[in-house]
């Protein structure tokens, strides 16, 4: 779309149907105060959790009805806020359904500690006996696991107090970086000036032009190295307080306390980074491909992000973007492939740009509900794939909400991206099946390949920098700015060897926010491994491997990650996944210098 509408614009099968979930702002309101009588309801329940199994049924299925309603109050008030982000009626809304969400949480906040502190025995009996109860048992396991990681009430409450003062660096660098730290602009090819921001700076270092790409990154860098000592010191305490915190928690070390939530062994975090820098070359032919592409007799940290498709990006309207996406998910069987056309005609997309709407794009809904997918689609093949991506998302979501109670129907951020993730893959092997024109495929390709580099091997070396780090601060090193540069540039030099590495690139740890969320971003390599795994799995071998995928899809948080997984096949605690992904990329690399040799025979 060529400009940007007012919603009243855009034709209503383009927009989403959130008066499913209410038809009006009245029905809304009715559904706020009933949130309210259940808060009160679950508030006397405190200190109950131990009386008896049937109390025990009565608590956890009350915070369910509160929990299963507010989230239905909360995702409509949201929703209908970016659907336009200027109407203030929204605005106000969404303010009162999070300060809902507050109180509510607050009311429950007493469980799992209570349930903590239940004889194991009392809680099996509990089990074996009462009706109802034995839905919740991997819930109230998963609970009783973290027991000799729980403190005392009067530490805990100590902890909770402090989370506010703990949480300080993640909160002091998150401002710093979203709102005081500007950067200059510098000019265009045309001498107009283009202001850099934290998020056009990659777009920037697509441009054509190499002098430009050149000026946005030292431009970038340069203002980042004025703060270089400030941001070490925030990191520093980030590190600190992760060590500090695992002590408290009788861990051995940061990482594993990050790791025992989604309960997933460190194996796999090591396998990861072993196995992505045990194959390295395959990143250095890419490297290598991207200097001969491009022309250039050094590749420089600025070129890093240059497509290797030069040409103008395709045009995919929408209608056609959702073809090739429905025809791509045929893999996955008739009844994934029909679910996903009937909810495009059902309206879970909200497609096009308007002014006012919230940026990006997003899965929601609720158990309750069917999914909802916000987007901005700009006819182009990035938009494409995000619908893939997003409608991945929708459909893990029903069908979990189908098969599982609504205590798990969520999943952990670790499987989060898998389904998604699947969708792109066998999107990329449709198209590269089936169209023909040369410049597209060439797109597709380039589109392939930076997603292995930017997300399997990049998010790699994240967590291999962040490991290093947090060892460290676990051996009372004094950390500096200086020394987290050396140990980035270290990592740089080894990943993107045939690159020139300049003293600005050793910096760019100082660029991630993800850092102050520790462990957390090998979780996007683990991620995109398991889902090329599980996607090439399907590809090769059709249909029994798509009704295990289908089955994973089912289960919901109802096992631990690492159990669900393999039940599509997927075992993340051998290299066997991250192979198939490396494998995968290798492929992708063939077939565009393939692409490359095509056309210059031409």
């Amino acid at each position: 779309m060529s400009e940007v509408l007012t919603r009243d614009d855009i034709e209503e099968e383009y927009k989403w149907s959130l008066e499913s979930i209410y038809p009006d702002d009245e029905a809304w309101e009715s559904d706020f105060e009933a949130v309210e009588g259940l808060i009160d309801e679950m508030g006397s329940f405190e200190g109950r959790v131990s009386e008896s199994g049937d109390t025990l049924l009565d608590i956890l299925q009350t915070r369910e009805r509160l929990y299963r309603k507010l989230s239905m109050v909360v995702s409509f008030a949201r929703m209908r806020w970016d659907e336009d982000t200027r109407r203030e009626r929204y605005q106000a809304l969404t303010s009162r359904s999070k300060r809902l969400s507050a109180r509510a949480q607050s009311a429950a906040s007493f469980v799992e500690p209570e349930l903590q502190q239940l004889d194991p025995e009392i809680l099996e009996d509990w089990l074996d006996t009462i009706d109802g109860l034995a839905t919740y048992e991997h819930y109230l396991d998963d609970v009783m696991r973290q027991r000799p990681h729980t403190r005392s009430a009067e530490v805990e409450q100590l902890l909770a107090d402090l989370s506010d003062v703990l949480g300080a660096s993640g909160d002091i660098y998150s401002m710093f970086h979203n709102a005081d730290l500007k950067f200059p602009t510098v000019e265009d090819t045309d001498g107009e000036p283009v202001e850099i921001t934290q998020s056009n700076f990659t777009t920037l270092l697509k441009d054509p032009d190499r002098s430009f790409r050149h000026d946005v990154y030292d431009a970038y860098f340069d203002r980042w190295g004025e703060f270089r000592n400030t941001v070490a010191t925030a990191f520093r305490h980030n590190l600190e307080r992760e060590r500090t915190l695992s002590q408290a928690r009788d861990f051995d070390s940061a990482r594993q306390m990050n790791l025992f939530g989604p309960n997933v062994p460190t194996v796999v975090y090591d396998r990861l980074v072993e196995t992505v820098e045990g194959n390295l070359e395959v990143l250095h032919r890419h490297v290598e491909l991207k200097r001969d592409v491009l022309g250039v007799d050094d590749l420089q940290m600025w070129d890093i992000y240059a497509p290797l498709a030069s040409d103008d990006d395709p045009t995919v309207e929408y209608q056609d973007a959702t073809h090739h996406v429905i025809d791509s998910l045929g893999l996955l069987g008739e009844d994934y492939q029909s679910r996903v056309a009937t909810g495009i005609e059902s309206r879970w997309v909200d497609v096009y740009e308007n002014r006012g709407k919230r940026g990006g794009a997003y899965s929601g809904g609720t158990y309750d509900t069917q999914p909802f997918i916000l987007m901005n689609y700009q006819d182009d093949i990035s938009s494409m794939y995000t619908l893939a991506h997003e409608l991945g998302h929708s459909l893990h979501s029903e069908f979990t909400s189908e098969e599982q109670p609504y205590v798990y129907s969520h999943y952990s951020i670790f499987i989060a991206e898998v389904a998604s993730t699947v969708n792109e893959v066998l999107l990329t092997h449709h198209l590269l099946e089936t169209v023909d024109d040369p410049t597209f495929q060439r797109h597709i390709l380039d589109q392939a390949l930076e997603r292995y580099r930017g997300v399997l091997y990049r998010q790699t070396l994240f967590a291999d920098f962040e490991q290093q780090a947090h060892r460290l601060a676990a051996e009372g090193e004094a950390i500096t700015a200086d020394q987290l540069d050396e140990v980035f540039f270290d990592l740089k030099s080894t990943y993107y060897e045939p690159a020139v590495l300049d003293d600005h690139i050793a910096m760019e740890w100082m660029r991630i926010p993800h850092f102050y969320r520790p462990f957390y971003v090998f979780q996007y390599s683990t991620g995109i491994s398991a889902a090329v795994a599980i996607a090439k799995d399907i590809i090769e071998r059709g249909e029994p491997a798509a009704q295990n995928y289908i089955e994973f899809l089912g289960l919901g948080s109802s096992q631990y990650p690492l159990d669900l997984l393999e039940t599509a096949g997927v075992d993340m605690t051998t290299s066997a996944p991250i192979e198939s992904a490396i494998d995968v990329y290798r492929e992708r690399l063939d077939q565009f210098e393939t692409a490359i040799e095509a056309e210059s025979s031409r």
